[in-house]
C-alpha cells in the first residue's frame, strides 16, 4: 500500500508544479531522509503562512506535520519528529559524559575555579549613622516619594529620627498632612515621640538646597552638618 505522504497524487493542484530539485535541495531532502513530493510540499508550505509566521528553524518534518492533511500523515510525521529528537538527546548526553570524563582527566578532582583567588567584594558602609536624622522632601500622589519613604521608616530604629517635609499642601492644614502620614504607614506614637516629625516644606528645601531640584529629596544631618543623600543609598 502506497504512503500518503510518498504518493504525488496527494498533491493539491497549486502544490502540483515541477518536482525537479536543485542539488542543494535534493542533499537536503535526503538530509531529513524526505522524497522528491515529501520536499516540494515543505517548499510550498514555506512560501506560504508557515514560511511567514515560523522561524527559520522549524524544520521539514515539523512543517509537514504541522500542515498534515489527516491524521496518519501526522502520526508518520510525528513518529519521524520523534525519533530524531530522542537520537538526538542521546547523542548530547554522550556527548555531556564525554566532557565531563575529559574534565576529570585534565583536572583531576580540582575545581575548575579557585574561589579563593576571586576578589573579595567589600560589604557597602551605609551612609547612615545611628546618630544621623534625615531630612526627606516630598509631595503626595508620588510614587518615587513613597517607596524612599517606606525604606527609610523600615530603617528608623537604625538611625535617630526622620524629618519629612510634604509640599503640595495648603500651609497650615494639619489634618491633611496627618492624613497623609497615617496613609503612608506612619505610626502616631512615632510622631508623638518625635521619632518622625510632620512639617510643611514652605520653602525650606530652597533654603537648604538652592536650584532646582527634584523630589524626593534627601539630607543626612549630622550635627550641624547637612549633606545631601540619594534614594539609592539607603
Amino acid at each position: 500500500m502506497t504512503d500518503p505522504a510518498h504518493d504525488e497524487s496527494t498533491l493539491t493542484p497549486s502544490e502540483r508544479v515541477s518536482t525537479e530539485l536543485t542539488a542543494v535541495e535534493r542533499a537536503r531532502a535526503e538530509h531529513w531522509a524526505l522524497t522528491p513530493q515529501e520536499w516540494q510540499r515543505y517548499r510550498f508550505l514555506m512560501q506560504g503562512i508557515r514560511g511567514s509566521i515560523s522561524p527559520t528553524t522549524l524544520s521539514p518534518i515539523e512543517a509537514l506535520g504541522i500542515h498534515a492533511r489527516d491524521t496518519a500523515e501526522r502520526n508518520h510525521f510525528a513518529e519521524r519528529w520523534a525519533a530524531l529528537m530522542l537520537e538526538d538527546a542521546e547523542r548530547i548526553l554522550a556527548f555531556q559524559q564525554a566532557y565531563d570524563a575529559a574534565i576529570t582527566r585534565l583536572v583531576g578532582e580540582q575545581p575548575l575555579i579557585n574561589r579563593s583567588l576571586l576578589p573579595i567584594k567589600q560589604p557597602s558602609q551605609s551612609p547612615l549613622a545611628r546618630t544621623d536624622r534625615v531630612l526627606l522632601f516630598v509631595r503626595p500622589e508620588c510614587a518615587a516619594c513613597e517607596a524612599v519613604l517606606a525604606r527609610l521608616l523600615a530603617r528608623l530604629d537604625t538611625i535617630a529620627g526622620l524629618d519629612i517635609y510634604l509640599s503640595g499642601l495648603a500651609p497650615g492644614d494639619e489634618q491633611a498632612i496627618r492624613e497623609w502620614a497615617v496613609a503612608q504607614g506612619v505610626d502616631p506614637d512615632w510622631v508623638r515621640q518625635r521619632r518622625v516629625t510632620l512639617n510643611f516644606e514652605s520653602g525650606v528645601l530652597a533654603s537648604m538646597a538652592p536650584g532646582e531640584v527634584n523630589l524626593p529629596y534627601l539630607l543626612r544631618r549630622r550635627g550641624e552638618m547637612l549633606t545631601p543623600l540619594t534614594g539609592a543609598a539607603l
